[in-house]
């Protein structure tokens, strides 16, 4: 694989697994991690200001890194952005993040999946867009989680197991009365609690994430 930089774009912390997972398999790729903290959380923003907020970060990540592509690791941005930066950057490919409810719906015996994710997010619909591509037909029910983007961002690292287990639980509650069987975590935040979601939701309800997807993809284009 040739040596081009990669950098993964996120308002904070969520994307780090993606970046990990990512280095962990193209340990000669120069990637870099980028975290636009200072307009953390993204998910209460409107398009029109992440748009704006996404164009100026991106400015300055081209500036000091000249990037051959930039992986949006996170939900919120990609299904916001994705356009406005393609058009702003065609010298830049970007890769964007979208939650895996294809899969979820694929696997799904209850037809019901659940998506949970930030405000702007669950909002989009980009979702429904997402699922109507489907062959099956499927019910979606999606939870806006603010606060969880809060927990993993400023209280995860001294959070108890018991303290990450009971923020998780309510919506693993919520949509299992509503018969999900399949759980998106529509948020890159989320995949840091992924095992205790994993742990509330056995033995009845699997949980889905797009890591792998988002990895070979880029892998895809860089090999192209």
């Amino acid at each position: 694989m040739c040596q081009k930089t990669v950098v993964f774009v996120d308002s904070g912390k969520g994307g780090l697994p993606y970046f990990d997972f990512f280095r962990a398999r193209n340990p000669g790729v120069n990637a870099v991690y980028a975290a636009d903290t200072e307009h953390f959380p993204y998910g209460k923003r409107t398009k029109a200001e992440l748009a704006a907020i996404l164009i100026h970060f991106t400015e300055m990540l081209y500036r000091q890194y000249s990037p051959a592509l930039i992986a949006l690791v996170c939900n919120t941005a990609s299904v916001s952005t994705l356009d406005e930066l393609r058009a702003a950057f065609p010298k830049i490919t970007f890769v964007g993040t979208v939650p895996a409810v294809k899969p979820a719906i694929a696997n799904s015996a209850t037809g019901v999946v659940g998506v949970i994710g930030t405000e702007r997010t669950i909002d989009d619909p980009y979702i429904n867009v997402i699922a109507a591509s489907s062959r099956k037909c499927c019910r979606i029910e999606r939870l806006a989680a603010p606060e969880l983007v809060e927990f993993v961002e400023h209280r995860l690292e001294t959070a108890t197991g018991r303290e990450r287990a009971e923020m998780v639980r309510p919506y693993i509650q919520r949509l299992r009365a509503k018969n999900a069987d399949g759980v998106v975590l529509g948020c890159t935040h989320f995949l840091l609690l992924k095992n205790d979601f994993i742990d509330a939701g056995a033995p009845d309800m699997r949980i889905y994430d797009s890591v792998e997807g988002v990895t070979k993809r880029i892998e895809r284009l860089l090999s192209a």
